[in-house]
């Protein structure tokens, strides 16, 4: 079976995101001024061939503690939906 997790990585509250700062700084130059606070992450999607949903699952979890997310400064969550397979 094929599967395609979304996953998004974003940064830890408590960590300061310089990249969220500066967009922010950049929205109130703009006179957009009803935002306050902004954070940026990444978004993954990754297409995985798995026997069922838990096994997808565990595959996209040991993407995401390994490589993907730094679990020190960011965290993870993801959704997984069967792909049709053509």
């Amino acid at each position: 079976m094929k599967f395609r997790a979304e996953i998004d990585v974003m940064p830890l509250k408590e960590i300061l995101d310089p990249q969220g700062k500066a967009v922010k700084l950049g929205l109130d130059n703009l006179g957009v001024t009803q935002v306050h606070d902004v954070r940026i992450g990444k978004h993954i999607q990754l297409e995985v061939e798995a026997e069922n949903k838990a096994e997808a699952e565990q595959k996209v979890e040991l993407a995401c503690k390994k490589l993907l997310a730094n679990l020190i400064m960011e965290y993870y969550e993801y959704e997984i939906f069967e792909v049709e397979m053509a």
